[in-house]
């Protein structure tokens, strides 16, 4: 499987890639003191800028920007293939189709998951140093506001690597359609602000629990049928 996963890595036009990543990296590392800094300062009924632990909840929501390169990876490893018909040629191989799109998951879920868990990293970093230029968020971070920060840096990363996937089977093996993906990956990445927008109440573990089932529902379907669905 590993060399499966190693292949979809070398067919990628990889410094097209690495250069998307580092893009969401240096835009993502820099919201959070953006938002803190310009975006709620005349807003004083928002508390991110209270403490540490405080603005770890505003960190967490926007590393759902990585979604976007899920989105992308879907449309590299699958809706590209089967446009220009290459997949097909995968599929000729010896291996059976489900084994290979498992591969093609797995692939997209760890890409998606180390550049989310940097981007974390980059986001706390970048925040501390900022704060003691700027002043943002009183106080220092404790002990617990790490170790807090590192458990939820894991989790939110799982989640955000599953839910990148939840458009993979309607809009990439289904559908086949690039435009119809990321719109997908931009609603579920602005999602939690349409709640608030619409002053519905719900518990962001809740949400993120439920962007993790549909993204493991969507793999499912994926490899499920896609003996099914065709290679064209």
């Amino acid at each position: 499987m590993m060399k499966l996963i190693r292949l979809e890595w070398r067919k990628l036009e990889r410094k097209k890639v690495i250069g998307e990543v580092i893009t969401y990296w240096v835009i993502i590392m820099l919201l959070p003191v953006l938002f803190l800094k310009v975006v709620f300062v005349d807003m004083p009924m928002i508390r991110f800028g209270e403490s540490y632990a405080a603005a770890m909840e505003l960190m967490l929501p926007i590393q759902l920007g990585f979604l976007l390169f899920g989105a992308s990876l879907i449309n590299h490893v699958f809706i590209e293939e089967y446009k220009n018909k290459t997949i097909a040629l995968s599929f000729g191989y010896p291996l059976s189709r489900k084994r290979l799109v498992l591969a093609k998951v797995l692939f997209i879920i760890i890409a998606v998951f180390f550049g989310t868990l940097v981007s974390f990293v980059l986001s706390g970093i970048a925040t501390y140093a900022f704060d003691h230029i700027l002043d943002v968020i009183p106080g220092t971070p404790t002990v617990t506001d790490l170790m807090n920060y590192a458990a939820r840096m894991v989790i939110h990363s799982i989640v955000v690597a599953l839910a990148s996937l939840i458009p993979l089977f309607w809009f990439g093996v289904w559908k086949r359609a690039v435009i119809p993906t990321v719109i997908c990956a931009v609603f579920l990445m602005q999602f939690p602000n349409f709640v608030g927008l619409l002053r519905i109440t719900l518990n962001p573990d809740f949400l993120y629990a439920l962007f993790s089932v549909l993204g493991v529902a969507s793999i499912f379907l994926s490899v499920k049928f896609v003996n099914k669905l065709g290679d064209l």
